[in-house]
């Protein structure tokens, strides 16, 4: 199990929100995905308690306002903390109600570990309660962005102006930061070359950065470029592009979800 929560302090923790209303949806853990949380949405009660066997020392906040009844939310709850095949599972409780009794169950009798958070109008407050919890369960481990593997997706490429033209290449990975990525016909690209008009295509989003080559790999028979991000991107880029990453991993989420 140890070398398990070393790869938690070095990859972070992966964050689910059960039944997350629109507001939450919409508004909160957009925010969250913009400071690089490992976001995940799910309505799948059932089927999650796969990915939390899978994935040891997730963070959980559960909206008991929706999918079932207060009471059998409870006992989801206490199932999950119970149970000897999920290790470390964190779960915070999301809820509109101002029901104290069912405020203080869940701390003092459920225990749970991220306490219970209201979810009203003030989407600030909840917001900074929520980031207040994931710091304190340190969620990041020690890396700093979110990246997403890309290198099966056709729809996911990288145009580089070269020679006068533009060469295509397929996108490996890629985070707010920078990407890999390789070519058919290695273009001998040289490190710290500086490219001003790259053009990426994040299935049906185009975007252009500024980027430099901070050096190559060999993997199999193909050479990978590893490009970084200048300071000059766009912050709407930058953006798009860490929505492109939760919309990534969500959907790779949804297929071990089913």
């Amino acid at each position: 199990m140890e070398a398990g929560n070393n790869s938690q302090d070095i990859f972070g923790k992966k964050i689910f929100f059960l039944y997350p209303s629109s507001l939450v949806q919409n508004e909160i853990v957009g925010e969250l995905i913009q400071q690089e949380f490992e976001i995940y949405c799910t309505r799948e009660h059932k089927n999650l308690r796969r990915a939390l066997k899978k994935y040891p020392n997730s963070i959980l906040f559960i909206n008991i306002d929706d999918g079932m009844p207060e009471k059998e939310w409870e006992t989801y709850i206490r199932g999950l903390l119970g149970s000897s095949e999920i290790t470390n599972l964190k779960i915070g409780i999301l809820t509109s109600s101002g029901n104290e009794a069912i405020h203080r169950k869940y701390v003092n009798s459920v225990k749970v570990h991220c306490g219970v958070i209201p979810i009203k109008s003030n989407v600030t407050n909840a917001t900074k309660l929520i980031f207040d919890t994931l710091q304190t369960c340190e969620a990041k481990g020690r890396r700093k962005y979110i990246r997403a593997t890309t290198e099966n997706e056709t729809m996911t490429t990288i145009n580089i102006p070269h020679d006068g033209s533009y060469i295509n290449g397929t996108i490996r990975d890629i985070s707010a930061v920078g990407l890999s990525c390789s070519f058919q016909e290695d273009p001998n690209l040289e490190k710290n070359s500086y490219f001003q008009d790259i053009q990426l295509k994040l299935q049906s989003m185009l975007l252009k950065v500024e980027g430099i080559v901070f050096g190559s790999r060999m993997e199999g028979m193909a050479k990978v470029y590893v490009i970084l991000f200048t300071q000059k991107i766009d912050p709407d880029v930058r953006m798009k592009i860490r929505k492109y990453i939760q919309s990534n991993l969500q959907s790779k989420m949804d297929l071990e979800l089913r």
